[in-house]
């Protein structure tokens, strides 16, 4: 079929023609092949800011100043500046406002978000683009050797104050704030925050808690949950129920006679128990070692070779990174301390579990090395990275998950590895 380059007339088919079924998006795609850069305007003169990115819909431009205190929203004015013909010498009839800023865009507002020793974090921004809510985060300088205390993991940095900024971007209102005192938020790229249709998930690596919240259609923060040391909304109220039923009496004869043995234990340890995520985590495993044996003894043995003796290793997993597969089901990237300090990540053994917050169960659990997670990746890839289960972005994205183009490069690097394994842990470290 005939297809005619002038955008006029493209605009004017699309208005009044219907594609055949299931070619809409293909048709949408195909309009855009005669609508191309074909040149660039250099020297512009640009506003001192630190420009940070679009939103998804492309209707505001997101900056911050240089100080880092004030955020700084434009809008685009799209179409300023045309020009008739094909010679690239046309474009030196262009007038001398074209190398202005601000023939482009339009400052809407500038906000101030950081007060007193807050910093904007410059790399952080999360867009929810069916309310046009913007997520800003500022905190204060990281302290490298803060010691661990109230539960938290040695090692660990500290952030005397991270405050997450919830803004409507029509306006700049501020409309919420969420703040974490004393704790650590991988705030670089959005690593340490997902956002799945109105959920979001926060994981707090200091102290190994993932913080469940909902934004509103009103622009409201509201805590759903938080999932770490206790699984279920009850469990905390359970244990301290339970430990009434332990006398007084009954515990004074109980630390007198481990103080009779040599045993000096304290009264209070906050260490006594492990957090329920890593309960689940060692019950799953357990249970997954065990049933690979139907014999007894060779159970026995395998589990003495598959669980036992890595046991530390796996009190000593954190949490790195978490996203939403769905509204249920969470994906956790966990590894040691050391691996997630280092620049090197990806050298460091990591695994891969998927949570299930509904039965508060650990359903599946992987390393980063092995095939069964590449597998899913390499076939789903968009999937691990939707924002939404109705985002319509899904039908724009090329991946090696539907275009064939992507999946013949894919399977030369896969040729070109020199491990495998290697190559497995490289292509999964964007996964979470």
């Amino acid at each position: 079929m005939y297809r005619s380059n002038n955008v006029a007339a493209r605009i004017f088919d699309r208005q009044i023609a219907t594609p055949p079924p299931g070619t809409s998006f293909h048709c949408v795609r195909r309009f855009y092949e005669n609508i191309v850069p074909n040149h660039t305007v250099y020297d512009v003169e640009c506003p001192d800011h630190s420009f940070r990115k679009f939103t998804v819909d492309g209707q505001y431009l997101i900056t911050f100043s240089r100080n880092h205190r004030d955020l700084n929203v434009y809008r685009p004015k799209w179409l300023s500046f045309s020009y008739k013909g094909d010679e690239i010498d046309t474009f030196l009839d262009f007038p001398s406002n074209a190398q202005k800023f601000e023939s482009f865009f339009n400052l809407i507002y500038s906000v101030s978000l950081a007060s007193c020793n807050e910093l904007i974090c410059k790399d952080f921004f999360i867009y929810m683009e069916s309310n046009r809510f913007g997520l800003f985060a500022t905190s204060t300088a990281q302290i490298q050797d803060a010691p661990a205390v109230g539960g938290a993991v040695p090692g660990i940095p500290s952030i005397d104050k991270i405050t997450f900024h919830l803004l409507r971007l029509e306006d700049g209102e501020i409309l919420d704030a969420k703040v974490f005192v004393n704790d650590f938020v991988n705030l670089a790229h959005n690593t340490g925050v997902f956002l799945y249709d109105d959920l979001l998930a926060i994981v707090s690596v200091r102290y190994q808690i993932i913080h469940i919240l909902q934004i509103r259609d009103s622009g409201h923060l509201v805590d759903v949950r938080a999932l770490g040391a206790f699984c279920r909304e009850d469990d905390e109220l359970f244990l301290h129920s339970s430990t009434q039923y332990v006398g007084v009496a009954e515990r004074s004869r109980l630390l007198a006679g481990d103080v009779e043995n040599g045993y000096h234990h304290s009264p209070s340890n906050d260490n006594s128990f492990l957090s329920g995520l890593k309960q689940r985590l060692l019950s799953f495993i357990f249970r997954r070692i065990g049933n690979e044996e139907t014999d007894h003894r060779l159970r026995v043995q395998c589990l003495a070779k598959n669980f036992y003796f890595h046991f530390q290793d796996y009190i000593d997993l954190i949490i790195w990174k978490v996203q939403f597969l769905d509204r249920r089901h969470l994906l956790l990237k966990l590894g040691s301390v050391d691996g997630w300090v280092s620049r090197m990540a990806d050298h460091h053994r990591a695994f891969f579990a998927v949570y299930d917050m509904e039965t508060t169960e650990i359903v599946a659990f992987f390393q980063n090395s092995t095939d069964d997670i590449y597998f899913l990746f390499e076939r789903f890839c968009n999937h691990f990275h939707a924002a939404s289960r109705n985002s319509l972005c899904l039908n724009f994205i090329s991946s090696h998950s539907n275009n064939i183009h992507a999946q013949e490069q894919l399977r030369s690097l896969k040729n070109k590895a020199v491990s495998y394994s290697q190559f497995v842990k490289k292509m999964l470290v964007s996964l979470s």
